[in-house]
Parts: structure tokens; sequence; C-alpha cells
């Protein structure tokens, strides 16, 4: 049997403290810090100390694992890469400045890779030119850096990070879309492997710059999210809020005449609808936003109960946008209405799909001070068309089963998984000759896992207030020795013995030797997480046995000395299994 990893505490790399980091607000980050798990060494940009380096390898190591089961063939592509890949995608002009751009010596134009398609397609075009060579999929685990404006919470949103990133081709929409469930089911039994599969749901998401159409988000839930999701108790839906349709049902409501109302000072929907006595569903509002290559203005119309989902509007206007800041020149805000609108040079006017079928609404006036009542959408501006751009509301109908279940929660992107389709192949010229000798473009699916943010997700769901809660089968080291008393010969002996025996049985241990008192030791190994914990003392050795707990108190007893390997082994193994 090979001998198991192991390492004697006092030797080790790092320390552990106690004291709360003052820019940690997240508890992964704080324990990833006090526990001597990485340092930071730039905005976003983290070292990792031989404890977070050891569970980045065993999460590699699950990674290849499923990837290679799926029958993925690893590969390396550059971190620094030529601009013209990137010219030939598109992407160059369309990703902002998240990409970081770089010249070389020769003045030549260099990005460094946040993603690796352009690079993919560049490695496979030349190498699968017959129908012969399809499906396949190739895989790395590879640094990246994208310049993340929103840095934070430690390991959850970094700068530079390595991901596990998969790039499959295939010769049909069909193939791929097979080869995608065999994919979800690989992020499904990687999240169960690591410990956080009962935390963990698949969700629809928004492609983004990806691009393609279909796509789905693994998600933790977890309160310290930045994501937030929509779920229906009812049935199986789930959603990213950025990709979920909201679905709303207007009241049936009695035609009335459309009537200028004075309503001074009043230019917020919740005055609004106390002032007339209406609910806010009974509200059409003005929303406006700036495109953000020109500050052209956007006029959003929504029923006043709603948001605007930033998401679905984007990919309305085929760029970013961004609230406006100062309108009032332009603009009679907190008035804004659909009729006796008039718009500046270069404004648009979108109407949510939340008015259609809508009556008898109170909007803006387009005038200081007044309001209209009795607004009917489909009478007063017959002419427009609906868009879909309001966020899922809590409570709203499910766009799947219909019933009003809806429930928001809080997630963290875990996983990402794209059916690309042709987006980067085309662009790039890459084709194949089927069997009919007839040229084609082959269709791709993009699938990724951060390391990092694995890491801090996983300690984010195992944990107490003391540390982390490693599972076994991510864990730094499986089994941790503590001595206590260690200058006492037969503490030390002992200690020395079981070290040594259970590295012979291939179990991974850490000693600590170190002649410090108990309540430091523990409060150490508490930040170490390590699942199994052997306490060797001069009380214990006056019983004849090894103290045996687990690191989330699940196990608490006295084993006797002389079967203490093999009883220590057989829980190691029955807790890998317990992730298997």
């Amino acid at each position: 049997m090979k001998a198991g990893v192991h390492m004697k505490l006092g030797e080790m790399l790092g320390f552990r403290f106690k004291e709360t980091p003052s820019d940690c607000q997240i508890a992964s980050h704080i324990l990833t810090l006090r526990g001597g798990y990485i340092k930071n060494v730039g905005n976003g940009i983290f070292s990792l100390y031989p404890p977070g380096k050891r569970i980045a390898m065993k999460i590699e190591k699950i990674l290849r694992e499923e990837m290679d089961a799926i029958g993925g063939q690893e590969i390396l592509l550059p971190v620094a890469m030529p601009a013209s890949l990137w010219k030939e995608s598109g992407r160059w002009d369309a990703v902002g400045s998240e990409l970081m751009r770089m010249k070389d010596r020769s003045g030549a134009d260099m990005v460094l890779g946040m993603t690796h398609e352009e690079a993919v397609v560049h490695l496979c075009r030349d190498a699968a030119q017959s129908y012969q060579n399809y499906p396949f999929m190739v895989y790395q685990i590879q640094t990246k850096f994208r310049d993340e404006p929103r840095a934070r919470g430690g390991l959850i949103r970094v700068r530079e990070f390595t991901m596990k990133d998969g790039y499959s081709f295939h010769a049909s929409f069909e193939d791929l879309g097979e080869y995608y469930k065999k994919c979800h089911q690989a992020y499904v039994n990687i999240f169960r492997r690591c410990g956080i599969g009962n935390r963990v749901v698949s969700v629809k998401a928004d492609s983004g710059m990806m691009g393609g159409k279909i796509a789905e988000e693994f998600m933790l839930l977890a309160d310290i999210g930045e994501d937030s999701l929509a779920i229906c108790t009812a049935c199986d839906f789930r959603s990213n809020m950025e990709a979920a349709e909201c679905v709303v049902e207007n009241a049936p409501y009695e035609d009335s005449p459309l009537v200028k109302i004075p309503t001074p000072g009043i230019k917020t929907i919740e005055d609004l609808a106390q002032f007339c006595d209406i609910t806010a569903e009974q509200t059409c509002k003005a929303v406006l936003y700036q495109r953000n290559a020109t500050d052209e203005f956007v006029v959003i119309f929504i029923r006043g109960d709603l948001e605007v989902n930033e998401t679905k509007l984007s990919n309305l206007l085929g760029g970013e946008a961004h609230p406006a800041a100062d309108a009032n020149e332009s603009f009679p805000c907190g008035f804004i209405g659909p009729v006796g609108l008039n718009l500046p040079k270069g404004a648009v006017v979108i109407y949510d799909r939340s008015l259609q079928n809508a009556g008898n609404l109170v909007t803006g006036a387009c005038e200081e001070g007044y309001h209209y009542k009795g607004f009917t959408p489909a009478r007063d501006v017959p002419w427009i068309a609906y868009s879909e751009i309001a966020k899922i509301p809590e409570g709203g109908l499910c766009p799947q089963c219909g019933k009003a279940a809806i429930r928001l929660k809080r997630g963290v992107e875990v996983g990402h998984i794209f059916q690309l389709g042709t987006k980067y192949t085309q662009a790039m010229g890459m084709t194949y000759l089927d069997r009919d000798g007839t040229e084609q473009v082959p269709v791709m699916g993009c699938y990724g896992i951060g390391v990092g943010r694995l890491i801090a997700c996983v300690c984010e769901a195992n944990r107490d207030d003391y540390g982390p809660i490693w599972p076994m089968s991510v864990a730094p080291w499986q089994v941790h020795i503590c001595a206590i008393r260690a200058e006492n010969e037969e503490v030390n002996q002992t200690s020395n013995e079981l070290y040594t025996s259970l590295q012979k049985a291939g179990i991974e241990v850490l000693f600590d030797d170190r002649k410090v008192s108990p309540g430091f030791m523990f409060s150490d190994a508490d930040l170490l997480g390590v699942p199994l914990r052997a306490i060797v003392s001069p009380k214990t050795l006056a019983r004849g046995v090894v103290e045996l707990k687990t690191r989330d108190k699940s196990i608490q007893k006295d084993i006797a000395l002389d079967g203490a390997l093999d009883e220590i082994v057989a829980l190691v193994k029955e807790m890998m299994e317990g992730t298997a």
C-alpha cells in the first residue's frame, strides 16, 4: 500500500490566528485567512498555503476523474494569447475592460485568458477535419485572469483563478444536447463528491458574453450569494433571476376615460398609490436608463409593482445600460408617462409585457405635478410593441406550472455549462467534411468550474463558528493527531507510533507534536478542519485508549490502543464512502 501523505504541524508553512480580519464579511473568507489556507497578494489575487493547495489538488482530482469518465481528454492551453484569436471571434471589441489587454515587447496586442473558447478552437480546428473525429471533448485545469471590478469574499470572487473548463465539439445540435445531459450529471457527481451536493441546485441561466441559447448554472444556496434565484415550490422550475421569465396576469378592469389629475409633489409609486387609493399594480411607471456606449436615454414603461431586469434589458438593447443619473433637464422626472412624451434625440421607449391587457392605470402626464388616471395602453398607445424585461417577483407566477409559487433565494455560482452552438467555430472558420464530403461547421458546448470558488463554497457549506468541517473527500489531511503534553515520553512515543503506522496504512495524517497548551492545539485543529481527530494524552494513556473525535462532533469515543489503527482506517474508509 502506498504510504499516506504526512506532515508535522510545527514544520508546516503558515500560521493560524484568532482575530477576525477587519475587511472580511464572509465566513469562508474569514476562516481560510485565519486557518492559514490563503494569503492576499493584491485585489482579488491570492496565494495558497499547503492546506489550501492540498484541498485544491483533491478537488482537481475529482474534476479529472469525472471529466475522464465522460470521455474528456485533458489538454493545456496558454494563459497569454495573441489578440488575433479574439479578433477572429469578435470578442476583442465585444468584451469590456474585464479582459486584460497588453502588448508584448514587439508591440503586438496580447490578452490574458479569462476564458479559452478561442484558444481551443485554434487547437482543434486543424485536428478535427472529418466527421470521423466527432464528437469529442477536451478539458483543462488552468490559470485564468479576469479584471473583475467587484473582487470580494476571498476566493468567492477573484481576478486570478484556477478553472476546469471543458469544450465539446459535435456534428449536430442533437448530439450536443445528449452530451450536455452527460456533463450535467457529471457536475452533479462532482458537487456530491465534494460534500455540497445537498446544497447545490442547477438553474436556467443567461449565457451572457459566452453566447449560445441554452445555459445552466449550478448554485450553492447561501445567503452570501450575489445571485438571486427563482425557485418554484410547486414544480421543478429553477432559474437565475436574470433569465427567469416574468409572467403576470392583469386583473379585469372597467374602461374609464383618460383624465389628467393634479398630483403635487407625488413622484414615487408608493406615494402615488396612497394618494389615489389604489395598489401599485394599478399604476404604470417610467424607469430611465442610458446606454453605456452613447449615454442615449432608454425610457421603460412597466407595471408599478415590478422592477426592470437589467440583464434582459442589455440583451434587448444589444449592449449594457445603466440607470440614468441626472435626467431632469430632459424629462419631467417623477411625472413621465406614455401619453404626450417628448423624447430627446437618440432616445428609445420600451414597454414591458406586464402592461399588456392592463387598463385603467394611473401614470405620469409628462407635466410637473400631474398624472393621468384611466390609462389603457391598448386604447391610448395602440401602436406599441411589448418586450419581456421585468424581474420575476417573490410569490410570482411560475413560467412552467403557472402557480403563484415562486420563491426568491440567494446563491453562489459554483459551475456553469453552455450550449454554445456555432458562435466560435463559425467565426473562426472551423469546419469538417461530413460523410458526403460536404463542408460543415461543428457545434460546441462549454463546461466550467472554478477550483478556488469551489474551495470557498465547500467551506461555506461545511463549517461552524470555530472553523471549516472539511468533507473527507477534499480535506487537506484525513486524520489529525493531537499529542497533548508531547514532552511526556509515553505520549511522544505512542503518538509517533500511531503517526508512522497510519502513514504505512496509506492514511493522510497531520501530526501536532508542538509543546503548546491543549486549548491552543484544539483551536488550531478546529481551524484546520481535518475530519477525524485522534487525541493522545497522559489521561488517555492512563486508560489505555486514544480519544477519537470527528470534526463535526458526530462521533466522540475512546478506542483501545491495540486496535486504534484498524478502527481509524475503517472510519476513514467509511467517511470517504459517504461522499463517493
